[in-house]
């Protein structure tokens, strides 16, 4: 995720590191060329009417938008997700610490906290597709999860069985059982919630679908405009592809929070919050917090 300071309005038009720009800029490239040969040509042995592309690009912005919204609906309940295993994780500790009798030792209080670190790590890298390196992981759940192939619910269940450890020995009541529970079921629930999202795109047709629609138009625009705009045209329909084709590209990105894309979610900052928030619960060292890069890229 880019994370910048706010930025004076004049400098923001110009600001090059955390926009798309880079990404897209040789199709720019590319359509100005385009513009410069077709005011070149000059008239074409065919006529369009600006009037009727115009009506294609109203048409065209509306469904874009639209697409736009539901990648960033997606992005948005993604982040949503990740900030309620913030929550329940500090709230699944906070019960560990106060409610056994007796109180939970240091190590116990360890035990605990590893799992839910380990939880967080498991699932960000199930969600990017990578790795965990086991020996990042608590030394007692390396060999229960190095095993499995849905890490996060095999880090849930040593969850599910530590409080039952805690009950068998007489040190939870029943209600303050269901209660963990309770939070057991909510970080279930995330976890689902996030694969949920990883495994269903937006449907492919439909990105196709727009896809080729921007680069059509912006392939006839210039056609369009020469006629009436002369050597104008190449500043506004490059203007215009740039808009089109920038928020495809956006769209793109949102559509799968959890990657590695400049704007996507920092899921590796995420996940040493919540490291950091349980073991400061559990009065154990903390590893410092992860910091933007010196191309305010946050990952």
């Amino acid at each position: 995720m880019i994370v910048r300071p706010r930025m004076h309005w004049l400098r923001m038009l110009f600001v090059w590191r955390g926009s798309v720009a880079p990404r897209i800029l040789p199709r720019l490239v590319f359509f100005l060329a385009l513009s410069l040969l077709a005011v070149a040509l000059g008239p074409l042995p065919f006529s369009l009417k600006e009037g009727s592309l115009a009506l294609l690009g109203v048409a065209l912005a509306i469904f874009l938008g639209f697409r736009n919204s539901t990648a960033y609906d997606r992005f948005w309940e993604a982040r949503k997700l990740w900030g309620s295993l913030t929550i329940v994780s500090r709230s699944f500790m906070r019960q560990a610490l106060t409610h056994p009798t007796p109180a939970l030792s240091t190590e116990e209080k360890r035990e605990v906290a590893d799992l839910l670190r380990a939880l967080a790590m498991t699932l960000n890298h199930q969600l990017r597709g990578t790795q965990v390196a086991l020996e990042s992981l608590p030394p007692g759940m390396r060999e229960c999860v190095a095993a499995a192939d849905h890490r996060p619910a095999k880090v849930i269940l040593a969850l599910s069985q530590w409080v039952a450890k805690l009950r068998h020995a007489g040190r939870l009541s029943e209600i303050l059982v269901t209660s963990f529970d309770d939070n057991l079921d909510r970080l279930s629930e995330v976890q689902g919630g996030c694969e949920r999202i990883a495994s269903t795109p937006i449907p492919y047709v439909y990105s196709v679908m727009l896809h080729r629609t921007v680069y059509i138009y912006s392939l006839l625009l210039p056609f369009a405009l020469a006629g009436s705009l002369g050597w104008s045209t190449p500043l506004v329909s490059v203007f215009v592809s740039y808009t089109f084709i920038a928020l495809d590209t956006v769209t793109a990105e949102l559509e799968d929070p959890f990657g590695r894309e400049p704007n996507d979610l920092p899921l590796d900052a995420l996940t040493r919050a919540i490291e950091r928030a349980v073991l400061e619960m559990a009065d154990e060292p903390l590893p410092p917090p992860l910091r933007p890069d010196d191309k305010f890229l946050l990952t």
